[in-house]
């Protein structure tokens, strides 16, 4: 079955690790081979900045994961880069799809011109926080009660007029709501059931209901803390068990994947530790769902969405 995958955090890697290949270097979750092995036909790549990067790094810290992306994601040959969703439908037998995105605004600062620059290498999802606050919003870890901050509205201004997806996974709650009617396109790349497992990076049943009524979706992420509580490890059926209850709020229509390969290390969801491992995830939604069903949240239903948004876009 062919996955779209909404997050990993392979870029963080290979700008870290020596001598890092994507192609089969196996310290990488969503390396190539694994991606090819799991039936990924579209991987998103995280540019993700460490917190405890000076600040006055932070933006060619950005810069040198783009670079990444470049010279390393797609300088092999099976890679396509995605910089217009329209294309996802037309790639060939053979081919994945790679699209970037920035996994918090933490390295841009106040500057939009920063923005634009990480917008034009092709980034198709923003998150406007990680974890912390910085000087567009507050972070998940943060107090929910705090909203956006007055930098969002230029922010969210200029990712509207690109047709930008904005992830709202990372975002405290008052953010989340302040963001609802802000944004023209929303999802969550990479998050979970908060009734099922107490955690600030998940949302509420009200907030994933919310989303959908706004037009946005959300990708469930297999990280063992998200998924059940206190839990370094997990089962896959217990993560199935968030995709049930998501689907009992807002369909199945709404719902894809978002593993965070790469970024879960070394913790992972028993039977899918790396991308090549996706069809024993499938295999566990199969025991509920029909193969319409999961074909629709593995990559039917996103590629739905994302068509939509090329026709509204006229």
């Amino acid at each position: 079955m062919k996955i779209i995958d909404l997050h990993c955090d392979v870029l963080d890697k290979l700008t870290r690790f020596e001598n890092a290949s994507f192609r089969n270097d196996a310290r990488l979750n969503a390396n190539l081979e694994r991606l090819k092995a799991g039936n990924v036909k579209v991987q998103v790549f995280a540019i993700f900045i460490h917190s405890d990067i000076p600040e006055n790094e932070k933006f060619l810290a950005a810069v040198r994961q783009i670079e990444a992306f470049h010279t390393k994601v797609l300088n092999e040959p099976e890679m396509v880069h995605i910089t217009d969703w329209e294309q996802i439908n037309q790639l060939e037998e053979g081919q994945i799809g790679a699209v970037l995105s920035l996994e918090g605004c933490d390295c841009i600062g106040e500057d939009l011109f920063k923005l634009e620059h990480i917008l034009n290498a092709g980034v198709k999802l923003v998150g406007l926080t990680w974890n912390h606050e910085n000087a567009v919003a507050f972070g998940a870890s943060e107090e929910p009660s705090k909203g956006l901050k007055p930098f969002a509205h230029k922010v969210i201004q200029l990712l509207n007029e690109r047709n930008v997806l904005i992830d709202v996974s990372h975002l405290n709650e008052q953010g989340f709501y302040d963001l609802l009617p802000m944004a023209k396109y929303l999802i969550a790349s990479h998050s979970n059931a908060r009734t099922l497992c107490d955690h600030p990076r998940n949302l509420t049943d009200a907030q994933i209901k919310d989303l959908v009524k706004h037009g946005g979706r959300i990708h469930v992420v297999f990280y063992p803390p998200f998924i059940e509580s206190e839990k370094e490890y997990t089962s896959v059926d217990y993560l199935v068990k968030h995709v049930e209850h998501i689907a009992s709020l807002i369909g199945i229509q709404n719902i894809g994947f978002g593993s965070d390969f790469d970024g879960t290390d070394p913790l992972y969801v028993e039977g899918i530790a790396h991308a090549g491992q996706y069809e024993n995830f499938v295999k566990a939604l199969l025991k509920t769902f029909t193969f319409e069903e999961v074909s629709i949240m593995a990559h039917k239903g996103f590629k739905k969405y994302v068509t939509k948004m090329n026709k509204a876009r006229g």
